[in-house]
């Protein structure tokens, strides 16, 4: 491509009869990325396509507009380069000159290029990424080869859409739906019409002779109005008198346009417009004059699922990218308020509002399924979503908490206030946890701590704000006195938005993770969600008969392909009495009992985490094999979570629930080995093990011997362990840590205190995985600390004869067991009831991380 050069546009105008700018006296300084598309109806309708770079705006027309899908090329003709001030310019050239007629500004704002920019335009594959109003996401301008004897003063480009979040198929093409100027919001007509010039001081508007503007004043953007709520039930009602739509995890917003203008706020009626400022430009491109609309910002990830701490981290960045609005309810439009108006007939207008808008957003109109809302919730809970909000199809609009619009949740999650936090001994976390509580009858009432889900994001947001709000004495009257004693407490003005599994028989959290700081809803507000019962909450209303829902069951199918499958915990479960431990006549059926009767044990576990399993489709005794990454025909409860490799990247897969348990029943797997860390810190582990693998035919005691030198030796470097028989020969040394260091530095300080033991008493210990060299040693397996690597998790049954199971036990208990094959499938419940205590009681609490710095200052 030629050098950048003004000559050739400023040779073709007269600029005594144009009011183009020259681009002798520029406004703007060079420098710059900025992008634009100009809407020219000259001897034919046409976009011109520009690019900054190298002090001028880089020009394609492209005669039928861009296109958000990637199977339309559009063809782009290079002309020109254009001043940079061009990129200010609307208004009309007059016929007789050079492009006569007239200029829309239809698009604005900037660009970065993919690799370096001169290279690619030489090379005829330019490839950058628009950050615009209109036009977002990666695209790409291929230069064509000419036709033989082709001879042309232009080249011939394609304007190509790239995949990506933002590309997809359109009802109706983008320059089709918006018509209107970016800047001044003006028809072509109303351009063409003669109301805006070209002055010294830019770009001026007659307000007085803008049609558009003068329109805009009868519409300006509608108040704020509180949203209506939904009440928390234990089940959706029935009938065909209720709507049923998705629940989403976001922010419940409230936006106004009209005139030109947009506003969105939270349910508070805080203004976040700028905090939103990608949903603003879509919201004015809309086909009304002015509308009021109901609906919730979110972020959705590669699976469909919308995910608020996603969405804090999008907003954190503090520019909004990849949000999208769903909008599931219509207040106002054009000037007529429709809260009166039956919600069915609200959906109606709503949904022809948002017809032609694309699949990828990022408004999104909010659909619903009539009656049905068992089934609906079922599938909703199945596919990982949050849950249903149902909805009375002939209710108003009404500003508070209604009867007309109920919710139900699959899972546990809800906001939480904090009143305080536990002090960390790591340099990099000022805290260890955050103490919660909600308010009942009118007072603050402790429900636990919660220390996971914190990144250097959530530290750096939560930390000042903390520190800001110091007290002495805790505003929970019920802290316990060993809480408290470790704890520093705030005035409880900040609500935190938690996932959690449950809570445990004193009303704590369980397995709480911090989702992120609820900015928008006041503390005040914050009291315990308690599902109210759905007969009893129908009734109240008087107007429909609702249904409780079944505590989970084993319910039989009719199935005509398989009589035998049944249902467990939502998992289709075929040849449930085929028997998988041939020796106990232990069947899929009673091992899935197994995995419900110990989820509360082996979830905290293995939940959330990258899986490996040992599938054995014929049983124990058949042939088996190691399965790690994801594959097609897995039931739903199984995740994907895409881990980056040395070469690329793959699928593996993970669990979330009981569900997921029984799930692993189905495809036969009899072992679940898991990694060193969470999804959500893949990159730092969470725990340090030692596998204590004793050569065959060692007694039982030495191998105990080992385990405890080990925790001596652990505990002499200040932490804490937990020891696990393996269902095999050997014991787990566990000890849990804060995710802090990365996977090198743990692998490496694992290989050192293997290699040191191995060295300090060679007779007793190696640290190679050498059968040859191990007789009558005992192997310190390190190597389960390395990325990548599994270990056998706690309650999880083992692929061998007797159904033996990796059973997590106290140091003093281990003293008494006479091998590391003490727990069955069989007996396991009965030994977890004759418990007196957790044996790894404290394991969750515990906040330490591995010595290095230490070490390294020794």
């Amino acid at each position: 491509m030629a050098k950048a050069s003004l000559s050739t546009y400023q040779a073709k105008r007269d600029f005594g009869k144009t009011a183009e700018p020259s681009g002798d006296d520029a406004r703007r300084a060079a420098g710059g990325h900025r992008y634009l598309i100009q809407k020219h109806d000259a001897t034919r309708m046409h976009f011109d396509f520009r690019l900054e770079l190298d002090g001028v705006l880089l020009s394609w027309a492209v005669p039928n507009g861009p296109s958000y899908d990637p199977a339309d090329k559009r063809l782009a003709v290079h002309v020109e380069d254009h001043p940079l001030d061009y990129g200010d310019f609307e208004g009309t050239i007059p016929k007789g000159e050079y492009g006569g007629g007239t200029v829309m500004l239809w698009d604005e704002g900037t660009w970065e290029p993919v690799g370096d920019p001169e290279a690619a335009l030489e090379k005829g594959d330019f490839k950058f990424i628009l950050h615009g109003e209109r036009l977002r996401g990666k695209w790409v301008l291929v230069r064509m080869k000419p036709k033989p004897r082709e001879r042309s003063k232009h080249e011939n480009w394609l304007l190509i859409k790239e995949k990506d979040g933002y590309a997809g198929e359109e009802t109706k093409p983008i320059i089709e739906r918006v018509l209107t100027s970016v800047r001044s919001g003006r028809s072509m007509e109303e351009i063409a019409a003669g109301n805006v010039e070209w002055k010294d001081s830019g770009f001026n508007i007659k307000r007085g002779r803008s049609r558009t503007k003068a329109a805009g004043n009868q519409f300006s953007p509608p108040k704020y109005v509180a949203p209506q709520l939904a009440s928390l039930v234990d089940a959706p009602p029935d009938g065909d008198d209720w709507l049923h739509e998705i629940k989403y995890d976001g922010y419940r917003a409230i936006a106004a346009i009209g005139g030109g203008e947009a506003a969105i706020y939270t349910r508070r009626g805080h203004d976040w417009t700028d905090r939103f400022q990608p949903l603003v430009r879509p919201l004015l491109d809309l086909p009304c004059k002015a509308a009021l609309f109901d609906g919730e910002v979110t972020v959705t990830d590669k699976a469909g699922r919308t995910d608020f701490g996603a969405l804090q981290d999008a907003l954190g960045e503090g520019k909004g990218r990849g949000i999208g609005y769903h909008l599931f309810d219509l207040l106002s439009l054009d000037g007529e308020d429709l809260r009166r108006k039956p919600l069915i007939e609200r959906k109606e207008k709503l949904a022809a509002l948002l017809v032609d808008q694309p699949r990828a957003g990022p408004l999104f109109y909010s659909d619903h399924v009539v009656g049905h809302g068992g089934e609906m919730f079922a599938n909703v809970c199945k596919m990982g979503l949050e849950g249903i909000v149902s909805k009375r199809a002939d209710s108003v609009y009404r500003s508070d908490r209604s009867k007309s619009w109920l919710k139900s949740k699959c899972g546990f999650g809800q906001e939480f206030i904090i009143i305080g936090w536990r002090p960390s001994d790591v340099k990099a976390r000022p805290f260890s946890s955050i103490l919660l509580a909600v308010r009942e009858g009118g007072e603050l009432s402790y429900r636990g701590r919660v220390g996971s889900g914190f990144g250097d994001r959530e530290f750096e947001t939560l930390w000042p704000e903390l520190q800001k709000r110091v007290v002495k004495d805790p505003p929970a009257p019920d802290v316990p006195a060993d809480v408290r004693r470790k704890a520093k407490f705030v005035r409880p003005e900040l609500v935190a938005e938690i996932a959690f599994r449950g809570f445990t028989d004193e009303g704590s959290i369980r397995q709480g993770s911090f989702k992120g700081l609820r900015t928008d809803k006041p503390a005040r507000d914050i009291v315990a969600e308690v599902p109210k019962d759905t007969d009893a909450m129908a009734k109240d209303d008087g107007k429909a008969k609702g249904r409780k829902r079944a505590a989970s069951e084993i319910v039989t199918i009719d199935d005509s392909k398989d009589d035998k499958a049944i249902t467990i915990e939502g998992v289709r479960v075929t040849h449930p009495d085929k028997v998988i431990f041939p020796g106990q006549g232990i069947t899929k059926r009673s091992l899935a009992a197994y995995f419900i009767a110990v989820a509360e044990h082996i979830l905290p576990h293995v939940a959330d985490r990258p899986l490996s399993l040992v599938r054995c489709p014929d049983g124990a005794e058949g042939d088996c094999f190691f399965q790690k990454h994801a594959s097609p025909g897995f039931p739903k409860a199984f995740k994907p979570i895409r881990i980056k490799e040395k070469k690329g990247s793959d699928l593996y897969l993970y669990i979330e629930d009981a569900r997921g348990l029984v799930a692993c029943v189905q495809m036969g797997a009899l072992e679940l080995h898991i990694w060193g860390s969470h999804n959500a810190t893949i990159e730092t582990p969470d725990r340090l093990v030692f596998d204590l693998d004793p050569d065959e035919g060692m007694d039982f005691a030495a191998v105990r011997s080992a385990a405890r030198d080990m925790r001596d030796r652990l505990k002499g470097l200040g932490l804490e362990t937990f020891p696990m028989v393996t269902g095999g020969k050997g014991i787990h040394v566990v000890a849990p840590l804060t995710p802090h260091y990365r996977w090198d530095e743990v692998k490496v300080f694992a290989e050192a205190l293997a290699r040191t033991i191995a060295a300090d008493e060679p007779d007793r210990y190696l640290a190679v995985a050498s059968k040859a060299k191990r007789t009558g040693k005992i192997f310190i397996d390190y190597l389960r600390n390395g990325r990548g690597a599994t270990a056998i998790t706690p309650f999880s049954p083992r692929a061998r004869k007797g159904a033996p199971v990796a059973w997590p036990v106290s140091w003093q208990a281990l003293s008494r067991l006479k091998d590391a094959r003490s727990a069955t499938v069989e007996n396991a419940e009965t030994l977890l009831k004759r418990q007196k205590a957790d044996p790894w009681e404290g394991y969750f609490d515990v906040d330490q991380v591995l010595p290095l710095e230490r070490l390294k200052g020794g």
